[in-house]
């Protein structure tokens, strides 16, 4: 039950840059994990060790990690005998030895790699699939529920070259009935959405961005907003297709106003405006479009913008930057009422026992959650099992389109049928101001 070898090493992820994988044996085989990897990354995340050698890989070589893992990691777990099914020990124990509060130390992008590798090879310990391990671990029982797709169909920010600063606008088939059907939703209102910008502003505008969503050259969010409205119209889904924004807007923070004009090195600074015009911005999209849940609408580290929309909205408002999945951010962000949603990225914060404790202490406070990839991925399918073990019913990894993405999507699609009849699709259930997820899914 113990691990006997554990070797890691330099792979690439989605976009060319280097990442971890690490693998892990046990008397059972062989257990490989990777790594993700973001762009818009915010200030508070666990440390993900690069080597910023500029000399090779642009700075972004991974060898210090490797080396952790290999010379440090690996040897150290494999003499302290502790059992793979014992995630929550072997998670501590990589925290102690890296010491640090960030993971500086041995590197997030290390320490994760090891941690997720050993929640397989638990599952395959108990002979059980991984998402019923990990639900395990969490304390979740069945039913399980299937988690409605949150499709990345128009990149901007710092996701595509455009002029576009909201960074992704997507799509949720709320009203399918299970997640088959969700998926068929999404991809049709896709290839549509394709066809009315390949119409709009010519073929060299539906090339794709990091995630695999359309990047046209639009002026601003309503111009997205209304491309999505008319694809959504088009496929015959109005009515069932949701609409979500992720803002990322501490990419365009600057001395406490924020500039919808960022990509312009000659934008005008009297035409920065303040959190609270941009609060009332949201409120107006939301009045005309099918909006439920917005991700990011303020800095990391604007509290008292983040406090003044969530008690003014009904709208699911989802910490990403402003949370890191670190639960010391959430335990302050719901003391201070700043948002209602959590977005769970296992690679902020480093371990697995850590990302299910995060969801479970926001699930606490009646917050929405959704499970997330990273712009730069792999081809793991960790984080479709992950959503499905936590029951909280939301998952974004990108459009349909780009196999590191799809892949999760796939997984999903393998899990329900395994399920057969034994799983409920979310739905809408998960977004009504965040309040009802928990509740309503567990009935």
């Amino acid at each position: 039950m113990s691990v006997t070898k554990v070797h890691a090493r330099q792979i690439f992820d989605s976009r060319g840059n280097p990442t971890v994988e690490v693998d892990l044996y046990t008397a059972k085989g062989l257990f490989r994990a990777s790594v993700p990897s973001g762009a818009s990354t915010g200030i508070h995340e666990a440390v993900e060790l690069r080597d910023g050698d500029k000399n090779a890989y642009v700075g972004k070589g991974v060898s210090r990690a490797v080396a952790n893992v290999n010379d440090i990691i690996g040897p150290e777990l494999i003499k302290s005998g502790l059992p793979v099914t014992s995630q929550k020990e072997i998670d501590d124990f990589l925290i102690k030895l890296d010491g640090t509060p960030n993971k500086g130390k041995l590197g997030a992008n290390a320490i994760l790699g090891v941690s997720i590798a050993v929640a397989q090879a638990g599952a395959a310990e108990k002979g059980v699939p991984l998402y019923q391990h990990l639900a395990d671990l969490a304390g979740v029982k069945a039913p399980f529920v299937l988690p409605t797709p949150a499709f990345n169909v128009i990149n901007g920010g710092s996701h595509a070259g455009n002029k576009l600063a909201f960074q992704e606008f997507l799509l949720l088939p709320t009203g399918a009935a299970n997640f088959a059907e969700a998926m068929k939703i999404g991809t049709e209102t896709y290839h549509t959405l394709k066809k009315v910008i390949s119409a709009k502003y010519g073929i060299d505008a539906v090339n794709v961005g990091d995630e695999g969503g359309f990047a046209p050259n639009v002026s601003g969010a309503e111009e997205s907003l209304e491309l999505l409205v008319e694809a959504i119209k088009k496929a015959g889904y109005e009515g069932k297709v949701k609409i979500a924004l992720d803002v990322a807007s501490s990419e365009f923070y600057k001395d406490g106003k924020y500039d919808l004009d960022f990509k312009n090195p000659n934008s005008d600074p009297t035409k920065w405006i303040s959190g609270k015009e941009l609060a009332d911005l949201y409120i107006s999209y939301a009045k005309k479009y099918p909006i439920i849940s917005i991700e990011d609408p303020f800095d990391q580290d604007d509290w008292e913008a983040w406090s003044h929309f969530t008690s003014q909205s009904t709208l699911q408002i989802v910490g990403d930057d402003l949370t890191v999945t670190n639960a010391l951010r959430i335990k302050t962000a719901i003391e201070k009422k700043a948002c209602n949603g959590l977005l769970l990225k296992v690679n902020q914060i480093g371990t697995i026992s850590e990302s299910i404790q995060a969801a479970q202490l926001a699930q606490s406070d009646g917050w929405g959650v959704m499970v997330s990839h990273r712009s730069g991925e792999t081809e793991s399918t960790l984080i479709a099992d992950l959503v499905v073990a936590l029951g909280t019913g939301q998952i974004k990894t990108g459009a349909p389109a780009r196999s590191e993405r799809v892949a999760k999507y796939n997984q999903l699609l393998r899990i329900e049928e395994e399920l057969a009849g034994k799983s409920v699709y979310a739905g809408d259930k998960g977004f009504s101001a965040g309040t009802q997820a928990p509740a309503l899914l567990k009935k």
